[in-house]
């Protein structure tokens, strides 16, 4: 039986799980030295909207039950779409692997927009909303999602927010050793986004300069933590991942 001088410290994660799901709590377990791999720090995904769809998968359409793995989203889009670019895992999920907020695939709302306040990064306000829409992708507060609900085809809603109009997110302190790998997805002026993932570990000021300052991003939205994963043939990130995530953000050659 544990000490029971210990059970603050039980009651605390055992709280922290209920509240933030699997993906949370188990980026928070993992932090690392502040370090990055020097000859490329980032791998990121450059995506022009004219020549490239972004899609948002959860639900094989066959079972009814999320996709879970890479592997067996990856068998799947092999009927479904042309030249698979990239998939990485798209957001924060509970321990189920439903999306722990906003959640629309082709129009449809199958996760509502949470609001609420807890405990881990995605309730770090502000937190924000990555969408596509008929006239292009965009980031925005969650807060104002409202204002956009009627006009999306797809939605995923993580956080915090890395950079709002070319604002770094007010909680992020400069030489934090808050160091995790960290993925996330960033939209420049002309409409390009850019889905990056570090190669070592970051703090969450220094992956927000990266997003402002060497992709031009002035709006951004972390993904994810210690447990993502990106999958580009391209980039020779071909090893897939064994973890069970929630949503997938997949790049794909537009039809």
């Amino acid at each position: 039986m544990p000490n029971r001088a210990l059970w603050p410290l039980i009651t605390m994660f055992a709280a922290a799980v209920l509240l933030t799901g699997c993906s949370s709590v188990r980026q928070a377990l993992q932090n690392r030295p502040c370090v990055l791999e020097p000859h490329a720090p980032y791998d990121v995904i450059t995506v022009d909207p004219h020549s490239h769809d972004i899609s948002l998968y959860w639900l094989d359409p066959s079972s009814g039950k999320p996709f879970g793995t890479v592997k067996q989203l990856q068998i799947w889009l092999e009927t479904q779409v042309d030249s698979v670019i990239a998939i990485t895992n798209g957001g924060i999920y509970t321990k189920d692997l439903a999306p722990l907020g906003l959640y629309i695939e082709q129009g449809q709302l199958l996760a509502a927009i949470n609001l609420s306040d807890g405990y881990g990064n995605f309730y770090m306000k502000p937190n924000g909303i990555f969408y596509i829409a008929p006239y292009g992708p965009g980031i925005a507060d969650a807060s104002g999602y409202d204002a956009l609900a009627d006009s999306l085809v797809y939605a995923i809603q993580s956080g915090p927010l890395l950079l709002s109009d070319n604002e770094i997110h007010p909680a992020f302190t400069p030489g934090s050793h808050n160091c995790r790998l960290r993925s996330g997805i960033g939209i420049t002026p002309g409409g390009n986004v850019h889905i990056a993932i570090t190669n070592g570990a970051v703090n969450f000021y220094d992956f927000a300069t990266f997003f402002r300052d060497s992709l031009g991003a002035t709006d951004a939205l972390y993904l994810d933590g210690a447990i993502s994963t990106l999958y580009a043939p391209h980039l020779e990130r071909t090893a897939l991942s064994r973890t069970r995530y929630g949503a997938f953000l997949v790049v794909s050659q537009a039809r």
